[in-house]
Order: C-alpha cells, then structure tokens, then sequence
C-alpha cells in the first residue's frame, strides 16, 4: 500500500527505470506496453492520471471507475496475462490518482501482441534477441499453477470460498466473483488449459524461445473474458467454459487432497532436541489458506510461552517470534515446488529449534547467497491470492522482517539450507530446560487457574526465594489488601506456597 506522501516523494524523482506517469486518457496498449516492460525487468510503478516525464504534473481523473477497467484490461492484455495487485486509488489534495504495481521477480517473459519490451530508463525498450535468450533461460519453468488438470470443472471449486475471498477484496469482486478468479490465474478459458496442459506437465519442460501466437495463447482484449466491462457478465453467467487451474484447485478446492495429496502440511512436535518415538503428529489436508491458518494456530499451542518480570513489570515470551513463524509457514506454502509428488510441507517443533521444509530448491536465480536481495515467484498466483488475505507481503520482503523479529526477540538469525530435492528453514528459540528463573513457562500455572497477580509472585519468588504481602501490595496498588491476602492464601491452600512467620513477620517460600 502507498500513500499520499510517499506518492508525492515518487512523483517528485520522475519517471525512470521502475517508474511511469500516464495521463487519464491514453491508449490500453501504451499502459500495457508499459507493465510489460516492468515486468520483464525488476518490476515498477505505473501512475494514473499523471502528465510530463522528468517533472509529474498530476492531473487526476474524472472517472476512475473507468480507469481501474483501463489498469485490469492491459494486465489481461499481456501475454500471458499480468497478475497484479488491484490498483489502489490515492487522494492527493483534491487530485484523485490510480497506482498500479507489478512486483519484482515475476517467474515468466510477458510480451503484448508479440512483442518483447523491458523498462530501461524511462522508456520501454524492445529486448534484443540475446537479452530475451537470456531472460527465457532466467525464468525458463513453464507455469505448474497456471496448468490445469485433465478433466477438472469449475464443480470442483467451493462456491463458499470463493465468495468469501470476493467479499474481502470488493463490491465489484462480489459482483464478479468469476472474473476476479480469472484475472488471478485461478481459471482460465477451456481453449487455454488445453494449450497450457499440453506445454505442463508433473515436471518442468524446456521453454520455448518461440512465443506461441496470441490466438491460441490470449483471446483478443475485445473478447476477454474478466475485465470490467460487459464481457463480466459473460464470463459471470457461462463459468461452464471455464476450467480451473491447479493454482485455483489449491486455494478454493473441496477436497484439495483428491487432486493433490502432495500439498499436505505435516505437524511433528517432539518433547527433546532429536527426533524420538515420542511424539505429537497432525497432518493438515485444506486449501492452502485454512492450511495456513490451521498451522499457525497448532504451533502457537505447542511452542512454549512464559512471563519474565523486568522492573516489576511482566512481560510474556513465546519460544519464537510468531511473526518469524508464520513468515517461515507462509513462504513454505508460497513458494514450494507443487509439481514435486510423493512429499508435502514438514514442520518440525522441537525444544530448541523450529524447522520448516517445503519440496523443491530455490526457483530462477535466486540462492542462498543472493536470498536477501532477489526477488522470484514461482507462484505469482498463489502469492497474490494469499496477499489479497493479508497473509503475505506481495513485493516479497517477508526474510527481511523475519530476520527483524528474531534479532528483536534476542535470538539467532534464521538459517536456510538448500537440500538435494528442497528447502530447510530453521529457527532457534528461546531455551527451555536452561532458562533463567526469571524466564519460567507459566502455561500450568495459567492452566490451574492463577491469576495474573498470582502469577507475578510465584515468579517474584523464583527469582528472589520469598516474598512479603506489603511487596506485592507494592506492585499492585489498585488492589485491595484483602485480594492480595486471598490471592497468597489460595497459592498456600494449593500447597504451592508455604506461609513462615506471623503477622508483620509472615512472608512466603515456595513449598
């Protein structure tokens, strides 16, 4: 998302080489031609509604309902077609403007009509015959997810799912529903699967330096299928000419596992640092958000939690940062090789570690040396899908936060490894078995019943060996002298505490 003021600090710079200015009326092929050349490069910025080059001068636009049709029509215009975040529209002052993103590291070669541009300064530029030999070996994998499985129907996807994602990204969506699954990549015309399922298949094929022809890639934008327009209601009322793609089976099948049981995510929690017989185990078969979302919320119940008190005050821990945590999940189920059978997600819990490992190496050219700073979707759209549920960052700087969050938290950086067939992330966390007193679990306590404040003293205690009733009158001030008394006698009638002395000399000890 961007707003007003960062707009005006990209507007101030001009147009270069990740960023354009188009005034409101301006030709579908010049806006597609632009976001080609985006996305053949290291992705950009297109701004709606904008006049001049080395100097913006925003205009605004009179009816941007129909320019957010023009932005979605020229991404559909692509071949093949865009996938890109819904434009944004941003108010500066009085001057409404439309932004349209196309994220870095995209895993295809975009063309229009053709023809192969790349953005080189401030201009698109046509690719030279070796530029585009070098781009199509750079992101030489067909498209798994935009493929589509012999014999599969729209039936196949849950009507209820589907709404629910429309509901969340808009009215015109909800109107639409088909068409926003279209421009998505989640389903395509019947023509298309059969031309892209016979150029995929359960392996990656070599790519084709010859583009196929627009005719039998691309309907014609007159007659295309998910734009805002007239043809909407088209594709709305005759989804039978449809048919979905595996991305689309994976994020809105009924039963995701009758197609493919390899998109599992397997939950292992082990009590020591090995692997051992003892063991807790859940496999997770669902679309890959409610997949997601169930596997946040297991490893949120089994990783360990606790308080420590810093100057009197409590703070709760996690054994890792949930945050670095779901990041680990989400890129796993982002960006794993779906063509690669017979193995599903793992995540291993164990007392000192976190690992996370999906099937399939590093896509295109990224490695692990150069993780931090490249950027390629293998599946740009499961990757949009799962932004448009705020599960994900689009532009793809989720290693950047989690590394973040695990220096925050005082722990070790994460370590990834490439493996002989996939991709090993690990996490170390917070210790168990050697933590400081200051550092105890208190999930049994909670369990039992205590109370905050009780929580405080038997942590209070562990650290300082006794405690006094004036001491955690002291820490407590809004609190009665009663409560404080209760709360110390139900810890000794518990046999947690044991109560030495009388009256002004009593104080406690852990029994």
């Amino acid at each position: 998302m961007i707003d007003s003021e960062q707009l005006e600090t990209l507007l101030a710079g001009g147009e270069g080489a990740r960023l354009a200015f188009a005034r409101e009326r301006v030709r579908l092929d010049d806006v597609a031609e632009t976001l080609v050349a985006f996305a053949n490069g290291q992705g950009g910025t297109l701004v709606l509604g904008v006049a001049g080059r080395a100097r913006a001068k925003p205009e605004g636009l009179s009816d941007p309902i129909a320019a957010r049709e023009l932005l979605l029509e020229a991404a559909l215009a692509c071949t093949p077609p865009l996938i890109l975040p819904l434009p944004q529209a941003v108010q500066l002052g009085a001057t409404a403007l439309l932004v349209a993103s196309v994220p870095a590291g995209l895993s295809q070669v975009y063309a229009l009509h053709g023809k192969y541009l790349r953005r080189e300064g401030g201009t698109n530029q046509p690719l030279a015959p070796d530029a585009l030999r070098r781009l199509l070996l750079e992101r030489g994998e067909v498209s798994w997810e935009r493929a589509t499985p012999e014999g599969a129907t729209p039936d196949e996807l849950d009507p209820a799912r589907i709404a629910a994602y429309a509901r969340r990204i808009g009215p015109d969506a909800e109107q639409d529903p088909w068409g926003l699954l279209y421009r998505r990549g989640c389903v395509i015309r019947s023509a298309e699967s059969r031309v892209l399922s016979a150029e995929s298949g359960p392996e990656h094929s070599a790519p084709s330096t010859q583009h196929p022809a627009p005719s039998t890639q691309h309907p014609a934008p007159s007659t295309l299928p998910g734009a805002l327009s007239t043809q909407h209601s088209a594709l709305s009322t005759q989804h039978s000419a449809l048919a979905p793609t595996n991305a689309g089976l994976l994020l809105f099948a009924h039963r995701v596992e009758a197609r493919f049981p390899q998109a599992e995510l397997t939950l292992v929690h082990y009590r020591g640092r090995d692997m051992a017989d003892a063991f807790e185990r859940e496999d997770v078969h669902d679309t890959l958000v409610e997949a997601l979302r169930r596997a946040e919320r297991w490893l949120m119940e089994h990783m360990r939690k606790g308080s420590r008190m810093v100057d009197l005050q409590r703070h709760d821990w996690t054994q890792f940062p949930p945050g670095a945590v779901r990041e680990a999940l989400v890129n796993a189920v982002a960006h794993r090789d779906y063509s690669v059978r017979g193995e599903g997600i793992r995540v291993s819990l164990f007392s000192d570690r976190l690992e996370v490992y999906s099937p399939g190496r590093l896509p295109g050219h990224v490695t692990v040396q150069n993780l931090m700073d490249e950027r390629f979707s293998r599946n740009e759209s499961l990757v949009q899908v799962l932004a448009d549920f705020g599960l994900i960052e689009r532009l793809g700087y989720g290693i950047d936060r989690m590394l973040r969050q695990m220096e925050d938290a005082g722990l070790p950086p994460p370590n990834f490894r490439e493996t002989a067939a996939g991709f090993l992330v690990t996490l170390v966390g917070q210790p168990g078995e050697e933590r400081a007193p200051d550092s105890l679990d208190t999930r049994e306590w909670a369990r039992m019943g205590l109370n905050e404040r009780q929580i405080g003293a038997m942590l209070q205690l562990a650290e300082q060996r006794r405690i006094t009733s004036r001491e955690l009158q002291e820490r407590a001030p809004d609190v009665s002298p009663e409560t404080i008394r209760r709360d110390l006698a139900d810890l000794v009638e518990r046999g947690m505490l044991l109560k030495v002395g009388d009256k002004r000399a009593t104080y406690y000890i852990l029994k």
